[in-house]
């Protein structure tokens, strides 16, 4: 079986990145392959790599309070691409609680936000991603 691949993005013009780093590193740990796109990737990088990389899993991080924007955006072109039914989409950063409904409507699976555990996000991930060969 193939290893869960997957994309860490920040949308956006977020200039930090320590915490994706953490999670990123976290995930590796737990045995899957990450990419990491790097800081302020707009919508259409983020899926065009989702689908070069053949990714289970985009997770999308942000801080500077764009989400509401953004998120909805990367879940627009993943639809677009025909990626709702096969690409798993997280949301995690500083989102408020009041926004967290309006991100799941908008199709992104579940939003992880600062203090939570790695091994949480990683459990989510494991029992969530369609497995593929």
């Amino acid at each position: 079986m193939r290893k869960i691949r997957v994309l860490a993005a920040k949308p956006g013009l977020d200039g930090h990145d320590r915490g994706v780093k953490v999670i990123a590193a976290a995930l590796r740990d737990a045995g899957m392959e990450v990419i990491y796109t790097g800081l302020r990737q707009t919508p259409e990088q983020i899926v065009a790599t989702a689908i070069q990389e053949d990714v289970d899993v985009i997770a999308l991080s942000i801080l500077s309070g764009a989400h509401d924007y953004l998120f909805p955006e990367v879940m627009k072109m993943v639809k677009d691409k025909g990626l709702d039914d096969e690409v798993l989409v997280l949301g995690g950063g500083v989102i408020p609680e009041s926004d967290v409904a309006a991100m799941k409507e908008a199709g992104v699976a579940d939003i992880f936000g600062p203090g939570t555990p790695t091994a949480k996000i990683v459990e989510y991930i494991e029992a969530n991603v369609k497995q593929r060969d």
